[in-house]
């Protein structure tokens, strides 16, 4: 299946478009000449991207949906269809993360975050099936983490959907290609968002916390990606030096992480 490598005329959905790397990726899309469908639930927000894709000369589609809730993902791409005719793009980026340990997990924060994080992304891809299926190609983006490859204390629920996520991506992808439709798995390190209020970067490494990437450059390298058909990608890549060394040193790649991840968790035995 070939990369994306032609943007104008097609048209995209963005979930978690409200903010962040949806907001971003919206507005590149559109200035390649993507027509975007911006899917969050915060309407205003929306709207107000909608207002500056327009003004720079782009088309956007601005839709209130609960990603969590399967009828309102049904009706929303029922939405972009009638608006479009056609989906050649999904970019599942709806997510949310909670810094907290398990044991002071409150368990409906559990269910949700994996309601959105993964049956989301689920409700997402088989509501816009029947439109990639039916034009015989398409191109599918779903956003893993870095958590989703390396467990971490302080957000294991969250690494968990982030697990969930990359291996249907990847199985996705095995079963997608003969459809025409290309799956890319990003896997995001730190990105600069909204998402790391004070409160999270407390809970951070001091030795960590420069080592953020611009929202900007992070969706460009999504999108180069996009173009030369990758089936994932990590960003920044060398962060993929730690895959390799979890799998090569395990004992060693865990003491390093209790080394650096632990002490700055003052609750942890509380």
């Amino acid at each position: 299946m070939a990369g994306l490598r032609d943007f104008r005329g097609r048209a995209a959905v963005v979930t978690g478009a409200s903010s962040g790397i949806g907001a971003e990726l919206a507005r590149q899309l559109a200035r390649r000449g993507t027509r975007v469908a911006l899917v969050a639930r915060r309407l205003d927000r929306l709207d107000a991207l909608a207002g500056e894709i327009r003004s720079a000369g782009g088309e956007a589609h601005p839709i209130a949906c609960d990603v969590g809730d399967r009828a309102q993902v049904e009706a929303a791409a029922a939405s972009v269809v009638d608006r479009f005719g056609r989906i050649d793009l999904l970019v599942n980026n709806a997510g949310y993360n909670t810094h907290v340990l398990f044991k002071d997990h409150d368990l409906d924060d559990v269910e949700r975050m994996f309601r959105v994080n993964v049956f989301g992304m689920a409700y997402w891809i088989r509501a816009v099936l029947p439109a990639m299926r039916h034009q015989g190609r398409g191109w599918i983006v779903n956003f893993s983490s870095v958590a989703g490859k390396l467990g971490q204390p302080d957000e294991a629920v969250y690494a968990s959907t982030k697990f969930a996520v990359t291996g249907l991506s990847e199985s996705l992808a095995y079963e997608f290609d003969p459809l025409g439709i290309h799956v890319l798995c990003v896997h995001p390190a730190l990105v600069r968002t909204e998402m790391f209020t004070p409160a999270v970067m407390a809970r951070m490494p001091e030795r960590v916390k420069g080592s953020f990437i611009e929202c900007d450059a992070f969706c460009a390298r999504v999108l180069s990606a996009l173009e030369r058909g990758a089936y994932e990608v990590t960003v920044p890549s060398y962060v993929g030096i730690a895959y390799a060394i979890r799998l090569l040193f395990p004992r060693f790649f865990r003491r390093q992480t209790e080394k650096m991840r632990l002490p700055v968790l003052p609750d942890l035995t509380t």
